[in-house]
């Protein structure tokens, strides 16, 4: 079956109870046991829930993986893959990654023991350069937050795989609609669902998908031993949220692509950072690795310093200030400040992310609307 018939499809069956075309969501956080063998599918809510493992078959299909672990945020997801490592084990990352990820790697990892080296994920002789013998995991995202990047994850597979590593990849910005790392040979997929999976901005969720069955179980029995699952709502409203998840994708990607090619035609627009723009240095990638778009997902560079562009940010009604993304409103934030506030300001900028940088998460409201709003926005 297509990708979209089973987004609606697969883990969602009719409850045989009733007929309802709607799995019933099941709040219940102890089932009783028929004897004390402990042997029924379910006991406790944090090893598993039905409706969490209904979430959790349809997404792991989509991103063709053995194996879907929903989570309570998506740093929890991340935290979780990380705590497949010990002290004086060695991650390799990007320059172009999410705030959040930034802190736990270099805030509380680091000091623990655990190594982390930062390179440029689109060199991949950088890349190659940075692997150690001690060298267990390379974590990338692509697209990068919040300049874009591109990286080839077949590539980086393949460096990951001859060093004995494990290849992560969040996939929060391109859903597995657009990019499944799995396919190209990646070892774990996270995504922040509170993003594009939930879309709707009201639940907070993460999730791991795999390939490799041993490597779903250690994976499992980390997130039961540390506690920080999916609740069974907020299951419930991701499963909901992957139905439209390919049709939401696609129009917002549409409407991003417009955008981003009205910006880079702007007077005040100094640089616009978007993979379906064709100069783009991740452009031939992009098309490559994704499948019929580039995201809704943008950030663009003005003429002007920080308070210049908090006034730009400041200023639009339709795109609301905000930090997150991926739902069916815009938003318009200021990573400086917002989103990336976590990093040391000499780390920001050593990696690009300068004072007038904006970024937009496009939702579904029509182009000439949004466009009109960041032209009066950028005329202030």
């Amino acid at each position: 079956m297509e990708f979209r018939t089973r987004a609606i499809h697969v883990g969602q069956h009719r409850d045989p109870a009733t007929g309802a075309v709607v799995p019933p969501l099941h709040l219940a956080s102890t089932f009783v046991q028929p004897d004390a063998s402990m042997t029924a599918p379910y006991d406790y809510a944090r090893t598993g829930s039905p409706t969490r493992h209904a979430f959790e078959a349809t997404l792991a299909d989509l991103d063709g993986g053995g194996r879907a672990l929903a989570f309570a945020s998506g740093m929890a997801a991340t935290r979780c893959a990380t705590d497949l490592l010990a002290p004086g084990d060695h991650i390799v990352t990007g320059t172009d990654i999410y705030g959040g990820t930034w802190r736990l790697f270099n805030k509380l990892l680091l000091p623990r023991g655990i190594m982390v080296t930062a390179v440029d994920m689109t060199d991949l002789d950088a890349v190659r350069a940075a692997v150690t013998p001690a060298t267990k995991l390379i974590w990338s995202e692509s697209p990068g937050n919040p300049l874009l990047s591109i990286t080839d994850i077949a590539a980086c597979a393949t460096i990951a795989h001859d060093a004995g590593a494990l290849l992560a990849c969040d996939m929060t910005l391109a859903t597995p609609a657009l990019t499944r790392p799995l396919e190209l040979g990646a070892d774990i997929v996270m995504h922040s669902a509170t993003k594009y999976i939930g879309g709707h901005s009201d639940l907070l969720g993460g999730a791991l998908v795999v390939r490799d069955k041993q490597l779903g179980e250690k994976l499992h029995w980390l997130q039961n031993a540390t506690g920080s699952v999916m609740g069974p709502l907020e299951s419930f409203l991701c499963s909901r949220g992957l139905k439209t998840l390919d049709l939401r994708v696609r129009v917002q990607s549409a409407t991003a692509l417009d955008l981003a090619t009205w910006l880079d035609g702007h007077p005040r627009v100094r640089r616009v950072h978007y993979p379906g723009l064709p100069d783009h240095p991740g452009h031939a990638t992009a098309v490559r690795q994704m499948n019929g778009g580039f995201g809704a997902v943008l950030s663009f560079e003005i003429d002007g310093d920080l308070t210049a562009a908090r006034r730009v940010v400041e200023s639009t009604t339709l795109f609301q200030l905000a930090v997150s993304l991926g739902a069916v409103e815009s938003l318009i934030e200021l990573p400086a400040l917002m989103s990336h506030g976590s990093y040391d300001t000499a780390a920001r900028r050593a990696v690009g992310i300068e004072d007038g940088l904006i970024r937009l998460s496009v939702g579904l409201e029509a182009f000439p609307d949004l466009r009109d709003d960041l032209a009066a926005a950028l005329s202030t």
